[in-house]
């Protein structure tokens, strides 16, 4: 049985737990909102680019819908994850929802070229005997999110000269609040037709442009897949912190419900322990008061009869 000091030691350990925990709800929810700011500053360039394109689309002719790629043609994911725990099934969920499509749409793994960002879900990816070509570590912050989206479209780019046409990504989108859900985005080939058919610009008349359209489209094309990698990546970063979330509200109740019985069991053993001192306190007092007493005043009284004379030397 747990004494009153290990008993001590386990509550303050919990304690400091607790505080930790709450510390990381604290920090999950300011990331929440940082990335979210991200996103919807990237918001407004994002629909700028896409009105760029818009334009040059219906002038350069590029309505026709891509080609279907052959089911035999290779084919590249990239999977977004995360390097922490602590998260939930946030990893598992991704790389499952990942697998799965990959394999309906290309069951040949050795014609699949997979990127992961997040040590987490590469480990996943490759229990289940998927191949990683190449690792990402996960952005810490906002500021990091442009230098790991720059060496993704490096590798993207190292992918399309080498004859890879279709290029997939896989990340959770954070909905509201705490939900997130698994979602396949297509990145290349881009479908021109999207844009050639819109019919909501804001003004009445049609914008027009001077310079060539295929050096213009090549530089709107570069920022269209920059913005898409950039917003994978920043739904990626918030649905983690989401699932964190919801993993230390989880742990805090856990804390709370193992705080409680601990002081229980504390409280129960100081209470056995101060009842025991009292019994002893209380036995101790009736053991005194049962003890045979001379009665007060009495003295004791020797008779002569019991004294016996005695001589001195010399007498």
């Amino acid at each position: 049985m747990q004494t009153q000091e290990t008993l001590q030691r386990a509550i303050t350990a919990t304690g400091e737990l607790k505080s930790i925990v709450r510390t990381m709800k604290v920090l999950s929810a300011v990331s929440i909102r940082q990335y979210e700011r991200a996103e919807t500053a990237l918001e407004d360039y994002r629909r700028t680019i896409e009105m760029g394109l818009e334009v040059v689309a219906r002038q350069a002719d590029l309505a026709s819908p891509p080609e279907r790629p052959e089911e035999s043609s290779g084919l590249g994911a990239v999977s977004f994850g995360s390097d922490q725990g602590l998260c939930g099934r946030f990893n598992e969920t991704i790389s499952a929802f990942g697998l799965g499509e990959l394999m309906k749409l290309q069951p040949n793994r050795a014609r699949r070229r997979v990127l992961a960002v997040g040590l987490r879900v590469a480990a996943f990816l490759e229990a289940q005997g998927e191949s990683i070509e190449e690792r990402f570590v996960e952005p810490a912050s906002v500021a990091g999110i442009t230098p790991a989206v720059q060496g993704i479209l490096l590798q993207l780019g190292r992918w399309r000269s080498s004859g890879l046409s279709r290029i997939l990504l896989f990340y959770n989108e954070h909905r509201s609040g705490v939900v997130h859900d698994p979602v396949m985005q297509t990145l290349l080939p881009i479908d021109f037709q999207q844009f050639a058919e819109r019919r909501d610009w804001p003004s009445h008349s049609l914008p027009t442009h001077t310079m060539a359209s295929r050096p213009l489209l090549a530089a709107l094309v570069r920022q269209y897949l920059f913005i898409a990698v950039f917003r994978a990546c920043t739904e990626s970063l918030a649905s983690e912190h989401a699932s964190r979330l919801v993993a230390m509200q989880i742990a805090e109740r856990n804390i709370d419900e193992r705080l409680e019985g601990l002081n229980a069991r504390f409280r129960e053993q100081r209470q056995n322990k101060i009842t025991e001192e009292l019994l002893d306190v209380v036995a101790g007092f009736e053991a005194l008061t049962s003890y045979p007493r001379r009665p007060p005043g009495r003295r004791s009284t020797v008779t002569s009869a019991a004294v016996r004379p005695v001589s001195l030397p010399g007498a």
